[in-house]
């Protein structure tokens, strides 16, 4: 019989049920049928039941203080995330747990309260696109468009459900990749999941902008995509030379005039496929002016091509 791995997810109150839940799921389908794999731990400060979402109690099976080592070390996330990670007496126990963890984890906003122990610095690190930005003033370097990622033993997750992703990815690292498909297929989940986060947010791929002529160009561009964007118009627009332009726009946003501009159509494409207009209405609409131009930037913004998102976004089905 194998050695059977300690995984330890820590809880607090407001985390998140789904981060939790997930990765226990995913850990715990490992263990069918078979003699046990993994032994899942949930740990909390004092070892109390902590409260989640919609106010639902979870027993905890330890305290931190009284755990000494884990073989992987998962951090959920949840709206109580500020709250955890400005508790330095559960920090100290995640930083001491996780000096002598295989891995460790963060999901979703659980990345922030890694990022609060200083486990995060200098690494490549994501989590949910709503709080890119505040990871950033983290000193992590982080992937703003990646479901999830690892950079040496500390892996960390997008949000929510990316957490049942990430631990999908942890199982194949230990079992290889039939166990991870066989789990998955159990959970009706996708093994590995068509895209990255920035399906959900287009814009979550992109820094906050602070100057006051550039971020009335931005808003102007996504709410009239079908204009000519040209350089020379929007430096115009920004009482600018278009040299000046050019220099100081990747400087505040971070991509190049064209590429904002295709990212703000592929923005106002995603929204204008929920709806069942064709193909070529929605490109004109938005300012890519046929299906193909449109399909092409869908795949270098989003991953997928425009009826692979409709198909995703715009119905349950059950209808």
């Amino acid at each position: 019989m194998g050695r059977v791995r300690e995984i330890v997810v820590v809880g607090y109150d407001g985390a998140a049920l789904l981060d939790m839940a997930g990765p226990i799921e995913v850990f715990q389908g490992a263990n069918f049928g078979v003699a046990p794999r993994y032994r899942v731990t949930v740990a909390s400060l004092g070892g109390g039941p902590i409260t989640v979402t919609a106010g639902v109690q979870i027993s905890a099976h330890a305290d931190l203080a009284d755990v000494d080592e884990a073989d992987t070390l998962i951090v959920a996330g949840g709206w109580g995330y500020g709250e955890a990670a400005r508790t330095p007496e559960l920090c100290a126990h995640v930083k001491r747990i996780a000096a002598r963890a295989r891995r460790v984890a963060g999901i979703c906003t659980g990345s922030l309260v890694l990022a609060e122990t200083g486990l995060l610095k200098g690494r490549k690190a994501t989590t949910h696109w709503a709080f890119l930005d505040e990871l950033e003033t983290s000193g992590a370097d982080v992937d703003r468009d990646a479901i999830f990622v690892a950079d040496g033993n500390v892996v960390t997750s997008a949000g929510v459900t990316a957490g049942i992703d990430l631990s999908l990815a942890m199982i194949e690292q230990d079992h290889g990749a039939a166990l991870a498909r066989r789990i998955a297929q159990y959970l009706v989940v996708f093994l590995q999941r068509p895209g990255g986060q920035s399906q959900f947010s287009v814009r979550s791929r992109l820094q906050p902008v602070r100057d006051d002529a550039l971020r009335g160009l931005l808003d102007e561009i996504t709410n009239d995509p079908a204009r000519d964007w040209t350089v020379p118009a929007m430096a115009r627009r920004a009482a600018m030379s278009t040299r000046h332009f050019a220099r100081l726009f990747p400087q505040h946003v971070g991509v190049s005039p064209a590429q904002y501009v295709e990212r703000a159509r592929v923005e106002v494409a995603t929204e204008l496929l929920t709806g069942s207009e064709p193909l070529d209405t929605v490109a004109r609409r938005s300012g890519f002016g046929s299906a193909e131009t449109m399909r092409r930037a869908f795949l270098r913004v989003l991953g997928v091509p425009p009826g692979s998102y409709r198909a995703r976004f715009q119905t349950t089905g059950v209808a």
